[in-house]
């Protein structure tokens, strides 16, 4: 079994990211065989002028969508952590979007279910498209230990940078 720290998942980087929503377009041709945004597990999200940022399924250890579902049409792969809509079960109420921290359960507007990121698994494909599509390689899949090491090391770089740009004003 897969422990819940090392499931893979989409993350973004928003220094990045540029708001292209190529990554939209991807997923939704992989996943419903048309290049429409709104039938995209991911979405690309404008939070300020020169901030951009993909949102999509964390893939949680305890998954609030799953839980605030109350026709239990929604579960949790043990080894991905990937969340399965159970098609006849859900009857769009949307209690998962609300209950998602991440933003990351969408309405189909067709279908009237709601939907989420299935990593590509369903199709015949090696990783998610909107990570290969990426053309500013934005997008990474990985695991919440690997991000989490990604930006301690960050944070540790940001420090040392800080405290020399201090030594040398102070000379």
């Amino acid at each position: 079994m897969v422990r819940p720290q090392d499931r893979k998942f989409v993350t973004a980087d928003p220094e990045k990211c540029i708001g292209c929503c190529v990554c939209e377009y991807a997923c939704s041709m992989i996943n419903e065989k048309t290049f429409n945004p709104t039938k995209s597990r991911i979405r690309a999200m404008r939070l300020g002028p020169l901030v951009n940022l993909a949102v999509t399924c964390r893939h949680c250890e305890d998954p609030a969508c799953v839980a605030a579902c109350p026709r239990d049409a929604l579960t949790q792969e043990e080894n991905t952590g990937i969340i399965r809509v159970d098609e006849n079960a859900c009857n769009g109420c949307g209690w998962c979007i609300s209950a998602c921290q991440f933003g990351a359960m969408n309405m189909h507007p067709d279908k009237k279910i709601v939907f989420t990121c299935n990593s590509c698994t369903d199709n015949e494909t090696k990783e998610p498209q909107c990570v290969k599509w990426c053309p500013e390689e934005a997008l990474s899949y990985v695991s919440a230990e690997t991000l989490a090491q990604k930006y301690r090391q960050k944070a540790v770089k940001n420090l040392f940078q800080t405290v020399e740009e201090e030594a040398k004003k102070a000379k």
